[in-house]
């Protein structure tokens, strides 16, 4: 897997946490927000393409609630760059 030196903020592992947390939070969502926290400071994961694609309905869902769609970015935010393909 490629290096990514973007980890979580503190207001987005919050945020993170709080989905986790809530009992009505999706199982999407909270694979989201648990992929955001596991890119907070202490550690040096990256988010996994399934959970990028957890991350991504959990955006697209309008039900989702800001802290989990807070989640839901920053674990996007921290998904290595696909290669581009040359042509």
């Amino acid at each position: 897997m490629a290096s990514n030196p973007r980890q979580t903020g503190p207001k987005a592992a919050s945020a993170a946490a709080k989905t986790l947390a809530n009992p009505k939070s999706t199982s999407a969502e909270k694979s989201a927000a648990a992929s955001a926290l596991a890119q907070a400071p202490a550690s040096k994961g990256q988010t996994s393409p399934k959970a990028a694609s957890a991350a991504a309905k959990t955006l697209a869902n309008p039900k989702s609630t800001s802290a989990e769609k807070s989640a839901a970015a920053s674990a996007l935010a921290q998904t290595p760059a696909r290669p581009s393909k040359k042509k």
